[in-house]
């Protein structure tokens, strides 16, 4: 009998997987290094957002183009929150990758400002349950990692 255990880790390689370093910072959150249209950004992983978004002041640096949407955002904040819609970018996650994804943009004052005290670097974004979804998540946050396929 072999008692030999394969980790996730492992086994996840097997499948094709991609394995993502996530940063836990003194929030509790995790933050991940993502490429959008080439451009490197620090983005929250946020498995209760429905998309991902990016900071509207941001949309130059990430080269977004974008449209009016008829969308209003709800979050942690009090308030609905304007959106922008922008198709066809593409993303990058340690490997694994879309051509294709569609990102939301929304004034993330509110997250950075609420992230400003405890945390040197800015937040650019929040990978929301789309992308997750796309990517055929695992999260394994004993060892704080994430792998898309």
């Amino acid at each position: 009998m072999n008692t030999t255990a394969l980790s996730l880790s492992n086994f996840l390689n097997t499948k094709s997987y991609y394995k993502i370093k996530m940063h836990q910072i003194a929030s509790n959150h995790f933050k991940i290094i993502s490429k959008i249209n080439g451009v490197k950004g620090w983005f929250i992983l946020d498995t209760g957002a429905s998309s991902t978004f990016i900071d509207l002041k941001l949309e130059d640096k990430f080269k977004l183009k974008s449209e009016t949407s008829m969308i209003k955002a709800t979050g942690a904040g009090p308030n609905k929150l304007t959106t922008l819609l922008s198709k066809n970018n593409s993303i990058n996650i340690r490997g694994w990758s879309s051509k294709k994804f569609q990102i939301t943009l929304i004034d993330l004052s509110y997250v950075n400002n609420a992230f400003e005290s405890i945390e040197s670097l800015p937040v650019h974004g929040i990978i929301g349950a789309d992308l997750l979804k796309a990517g055929n998540a695992i999260i394994d946050y004993e060892k704080k990692q994430l792998y898309l396929k």
